[in-house]
């Protein structure tokens, strides 16, 4: 077990912790745990590449602590009222259709790839910045509304046409298409 895969299994320990102060009303403590799980992330990957600690299980299970985390602070967000359900629906959605696309395709026997595309880049970078400004002003109760709705529209702009991309990469990859245009390509 490499240190950086201990500093993940630490974050997923701290999707709960945040959920419960969340759900508490202890805005503080949850942005905190918010802040502490996005500083452990970046401290954990730099571990894995400087000191070459990179290995096979932290690559699955990095995303997947992020994810728990984004995903759970924005289900509890929107029950609060303060995100708009549409938006949680869309970010929720789009990520069961990315398992459920590779888990299809690893079952029929022609696994994908697993390559963040750039939108999809994007679109985590405006789900972390809506979630971190909106716990910042839960916590410190400091006016956000342009700043916050902005951020809404533009995570959900980004969430679906992540969504469309994946899910059309799939459909090619489901098709066997093949790109002539792309380096590679036949």
């Amino acid at each position: 077990m490499t240190i950086p895969n201990l500093i993940t299994l630490l974050r997923f320990l701290l999707v709960p912790a945040v959920v419960f102060a969340l759900l508490k009303g202890h805005m503080g403590w949850a942005f905190t745990g918010f802040l502490v799980a996005g500083i452990s992330d970046g401290v954990d990957g730099f571990i894995a590449r400087h000191f070459n600690q990179r290995s096979e299980l932290g690559a699955y299970i990095d995303p997947m602590a992020d994810k728990l985390l984004l995903v759970s602070v924005f289900i509890v967000l929107s029950y609060l009222e303060v995100l708009p359900l549409w938006l949680v629906i869309a970010v929720v959605s789009r990520d069961a259709l990315i398992v459920g696309g590779v888990l299809l395709a690893t079952i029929m026997g022609n696994p994908v790839a697993m390559k963040p595309l750039m939108v999809s880049k994007a679109n985590t970078v405006a789900q972390i910045v809506l979630a971190a400004v909106v716990l910042a002003d839960l916590a410190f109760a400091f006016s956000s509304s342009f700043l916050t709705h902005a951020l809404i529209y533009a995570t959900g702009l980004l969430t679906v046409a992540s969504g469309a991309a994946y899910l059309v990469d799939w459909i090619k990859h489901m098709g066997g298409y093949v790109d002539t245009n792309s380096p590679g390509g036949s």
